[in-house]
């Protein structure tokens, strides 16, 4: 538990109390204590007395220790046993607050987006104070956008599918092995629905198992090679497909089932080439069926290297020189996370300890700068006094590097969040947008250009702000955003975290400029994101070369100390 857990808790059961009806000063007690939380500079563990912090009365304390004690909150429970469900859906709808969704439940009895729709349409909404007609209008939209399932989800829900099919798996008895494959396995940025091989003694065991979870919404089909089910988790639905394999040719399954269509078919082709021929048994030699141990022996048959996941899209992958192309095992440090003097939930030395966890050999750290208040971001002083602190936990380790920096707001009308005078005291500067995104494109582009301009800015982080499935971004001019980088050397990130990985592989494809793929971590778990931002580069081709965190300690020492006006001129 982190004190973003706690925080998060704060800000639910203020929620669930709105929906509720409940005093307004009541709601009003949580959610200052949540913000007195976030604003804390200290991690859960290093505040010894919640009560003594200015916004947490007695109430919250004991709401806060009983949950850090327990991990359950009595309080929040009470108020999930009675607010309905359906009302938990509504908030879903970006036209509707949960006082609004109260007051429509209290005067229409209303529980459902079922009935919503219904009331809408019979034009009841519209008659309730405060709700006008085009109110009406937009909760309509925003309802038969929810209400009508995608065709394809974003990464990052897909991840969330996959934890809720695989945390019952890994209960299930005599699964020798399992793995996710398909469009989630080469992780596409969307994917239609979940597919899995399973290596299982008893498939019947597997699949009652299976389709008797509370999420299991419909059992499509059932059989002894395959289960089809549709699963729902947080309101939304999907299908999830199961192929038992009980033979030697589970990595053929494996490959076979990763896809994508057309690698494969590049696949069969040399496969002819060869007179063989390959199926998801395996492949048909002249001395037989041949079955493999490892997909690397799969791919070394045909004389091919490795060719991971993410890479097998258009059959072009074959023909490309794997060895020089990025691998997570290159990644050699993180330039771009968060701690709790912003909006992160772990200390420095909590995140540089997980860095070391990782084996990497230096990182940098950078809270977000003072105009993103929502962020918690760090006035001059207080940048200067987490640098300090940064200075003094790096002399305590001889195995990682541990740099100062900064992610700096690119304002709206282009001026930078920090001096100069600030700036350079910091070793790695990081600059982003974060507001205005309505800007027209010259805007945002002349933004982006001061930022690159900036002496001390070494690199752009998450370029586009974009969010898969929930916005595109700002509008960037992206011929002009890497030539520009190329002119002024400034680095452009792959953010790494599955909500964003921007820049996206598609837009990277073929760029003459240095990358750097960070994981934006706000947590020491968020680590684990820099396998999908690897990934995001693998399918654009991108050479280890062109990658700054694949430096060396000594080479990014030396990037480092070298600056960004002396890359310039020479």
């Amino acid at each position: 538990m982190n004190k973003k857990d706690v925080i998060r808790l704060l800000e639910k059961i203020a929620v669930y109390m709105e929906l509720n009806l409940e005093n307004p000063f009541k709601v009003s007690a949580y959610r200052k204590a949540a913000a007195s939380l976030e604003a804390d500079g200290r991690t859960l563990g290093e505040i010894p007395d919640f009560s003594a912090l200015k916004g947490i009365g007695k109430g919250t304390n004991e709401v806060i220790t009983e949950f850090v004690q327990t991990g359950e909150s009595s309080v929040l429970k009470e108020l999930e046993d009675k607010v309905p469900s359906g009302l938990i859906r509504m908030l879903k709808l970006p036209t509707l607050g949960p006082k609004k969704i109260a007051k429509i439940h209290d005067e229409l009895g209303i529980s459902t987006l079922e009935d919503l729709k219904a009331a809408c349409e019979a034009k009841k909404v519209s008659a309730l104070s405060g709700f006008g007609k085009k109110t009406e209008e937009n909760i309509l939209k925003s309802i038969e956008s929810v209400l009508t399932r995608p065709e394809r989800y974003p990464l990052a829900r897909i991840l969330k599918f996959k934890k809720v099919i695989t945390d019952v798996i890994e209960t299930i008895p005599g699964v020798e092995r399992y793995d996710m494959t398909g469009s989630g396995r080469r992780t596409k940025e969307t994917s239609r629905d979940l597919d899995f091989i399973v290596k299982v003694e008893d498939y019947e065991l597997f699949t009652e198992t299976m389709i008797n979870q509370s999420f299991v919404t419909d059992v499509v089909s059932r059989g002894d090679k395959k289960l089809s089910i549709e699963i729902e988790h947080d309101f939304e639905q999907i299908n999830v497909d199961f192929r038992f394999v009980n033979g030697e040719e589970y990595i053929s399954t494996l490959q076979h089932f990763t896809g994508s269509k057309d690698h494969n078919v590049k696949m069969r082709q040399i496969a002819k080439a060869r007179g063989e021929k390959i199926s998801e048994y395996g492949v048909e030699t002249k001395e037989g069926v041949k079955t493999f141990d490892t997909e690397r022996e799969f791919y070394e048959h045909f004389d091919l290297p490795y060719i991971p996941p993410a890479m097998r899209e258009t059959g072009k992958e074959t023909d490309v020189g794997i060895k020089e192309i990025v691998k997570p095992e290159d990644i050699k440090g993180d330039l771009h996370m968060h701690t709790v003097y912003s909006d992160g939930a772990c200390s420095v030395r909590e995140m540089v300890e997980a860095a070391r966890q990782k084996g990497y050999e230096y990182i940098v750290i950078t809270d977000h700068s003072k105009s993103l208040r929502v962020a918690n971001g760090l006035s001059d002083e207080r940048l200067l006094q987490q640098l300090k602190e940064i200075r003094e936990i790096d002399a305590e380790y001889d195995d990682i590097d541990v740099y100062s920096g900064t992610e700096m707001d690119i304002l709206a009308d282009g001026t930078l969040d920090y001096s100069d005078e600030i700036l350079q005291k910091l070793d790695y500067v990081i600059a982003a947008i974060h507001s205005s995104f309505q800007q027209s494109e010259e805007q945002i582009m002349n933004r982006l250009k001061t930022a690159m301009d900036n002496p001390y800015v070494r690199h752009i982080a998450h370029p586009t702000g974009r969010l898969i499935g929930v916005r595109d971004g700002y509008p960037v001019n992206m011929d002009d955003l890497f030539l520009y980088a190329q002119k002024t050397n400034t680095v452009l990130e792959i953010n790494a975290n599955p909500q964003r990985l921007d820049l996206s592989s598609d837009v990277i494809h073929n760029r003459d400029v240095m990358f750097t793929v960070n994981t934006d971590a706000h947590h020491t778990d968020h680590f684990d994101f820099m396998k999908y931002g690897v990934a995001a580069l693998q399918k654009a081709f991108v050479k280890k070369s062109q990658v700054l965190n694949t430096c060396t300690r000594e080479e990014f020492k030396a990037f480092i100390k070298k600056g960004k006006q002396s890359d310039i001129n020479e």
